[in-house]
């Protein structure tokens, strides 16, 4: 018999060729929602645990393991609020004082920037904050989440100016004029600086509530 008379599937048809990209596709969609699926646990359980590790740096307790964090957080964190069912408070006690702990969202330079700022209980003194970002340049506007040094110039700053509660006077500024409301920016990051103000103001704007019922 000839050759000719063979059957056989030819490889390189391009039915053949779309059928087995298909399959490829299909056996490779499969795979990936299957890994996806089986990590999203784990996932989940990081992403927790990396937001109780940002809200504990706020309030200066950093450098801890997953279950040192777990622990403290815990033990620090006493309940969960929300003003208007949307914006959260955290309510903590350390060393027998109460804290909260404010989450912040805002716009830097490239991407978003976020923050979680901690407050003494007379709700108008920053006792902590820690800042993150999505895609600010490395040495400059990523120093918000780099420079611990940086993040602990908020210590002791006051959300307000003397007299005036109506409006957020916390503020990152090339240069200082209001040692109590201000802190110096990152050199070189003016733009990722004004964002964290504006983040300040436009945020905690809707807590003015909460910050003024003592």
């Amino acid at each position: 018999m000839s050759n000719q008379n063979k059957k056989g599937v030819n490889t390189n048809s391009n039915s053949y060729t779309i059928i087995y990209s298909v399959v490829l596709v299909v056996v490779v969609a499969f795979l990936l929602a299957f890994v996806s699926q089986a990590l999203k646990a784990k996932q989940d359980t990081n992403v927790a645990l990396d937001l109780k590790k940002q809200i504990l740096a706020s309030l200066n307790i950093r450098d801890l393991d997953d279950k040192k964090a777990e622990e403290t957080y815990r033990q620090v964190v006493k309940s969960e609020e929300k003003i208007n069912q949307e914006f959260p408070i955290y309510r903590c006690e350390l060393n027998g004082e109460v804290k909260y702990v404010i989450p912040l969202k805002g716009m830097g330079l490239w991407g978003p920037i976020s923050c979680f700022i901690s407050l003494n209980a007379d709700k108008e003194t920053v006792f902590g904050a820690y800042f993150n970002h999505e895609s600010e340049t490395a040495g400059l506007g990523a120093e918000i989440k780099d420079n611990l040094n940086w993040q602990k110039q908020f210590q002791g700053k006051k959300l307000f100016k003397e007299g005036n509660k109506k409006e957020i006077a916390l503020a990152v500024r090339k240069k200082v004029e209001e040692p109590s409301t201000q802190v110096d920016g990152v050199t070189g990051a003016t733009l990722t600086c004004d964002g964290v103000t504006l983040m300040f103001k436009n945020g905690l704007a809707q807590y003015m509530d909460f910050l003024n019922d003592k």
